[in-house]
């Protein structure tokens, strides 16, 4: 009992946490779609997102240390599908994010293209722009690739995890199947000694009979050899 009351309060307080980032990264996904500009408005709120979502990947990766860590096989199979919804969230979350960063940065864009009218600095500042959006989409691509990997992995212990439980299921037969041959051979012992009692019986009273026998005969020639009279 004392096991699962002090289990319980990091399960909460991870759960409290993921939820909190989850709301935190919506509302910045938001606040990025919203974003007038200029260009370093948006690298500081792409950056603050890129702070949520490394913080929500860690509270979810202790969330699956402490489901493959529960004791009853119901409780941890209901953990790791949490696990798997918050990730499908976190996904999601990050398409929401590169879908915000595209839209806000095709308004900055058009911004910037009216801005050219007005002269050569404006052309030099949309060179700039550029290249800071490449830096952008290339972080962005850096972050998606590292949860590609997370997710691989996870797919990974899946399959070592299916394939242990399916070894588990032939070694379970495999005893199942020697029980039975064992049940069998403790069966036809068993017939093999009623077998042997009944022939020990049997030949317990056959040499009574011929023990009887030979008395009798005894007693028939002692009778005629001392009493011939009679």
């Amino acid at each position: 009992f004392c096991r699962s009351f002090t289990a319980a309060v990091p399960l909460r307080v991870c759960h409290q946490e993921i939820v909190k980032f989850d709301l935190e990264i919506k509302a910045a996904v938001q606040d990025i779609r919203d974003c007038p500009g200029p260009l370093s408005a948006l690298t500081e709120l792409n950056g603050a997102v890129k702070e949520k979502f490394r913080q929500l990947r860690g509270r979810i990766q202790e969330l699956e240390q402490m489901a493959k860590e529960q004791d009853k096989e119901s409780e941890k199979q209901a953990l790791l599908r949490e696990v798997e919804n918050h990730k499908r969230q976190m996904l999601s979350n990050q398409a929401a994010w590169r879908k915000a960063n595209l839209a806000c940065k095709i308004a900055i864009d058009n911004s910037e293209k009216d801005q050219l009218l007005q002269g050569r600095d404006v052309l030099r500042q949309r060179k700039t722009t550029k290249e800071s959006l490449a830096e952008s989409a290339s972080n962005i691509t850096e972050s998606l690739m590292g949860i590609s990997r997370m997710m691989s992995q996870q797919v990974q212990q899946s399959e070592e995890t299916v394939q242990t439980l399916a070894n588990s299921s032939r070694t379970i037969l495999e005893a199942n199947e020697e029980f039975k041959s064992m049940s069998g051979t403790i069966q036809l012992g068993r017939k093999l000694i009623t077998k042997y009692n009944r022939r020990e019986l049997t030949d317990k009273l056959l040499i009574f009979l011929a023990l009887a026998l030979f008395l009798a005969t005894v007693l028939y020639i002692l009778k005629k050899r001392l009493f011939p009279f009679l």
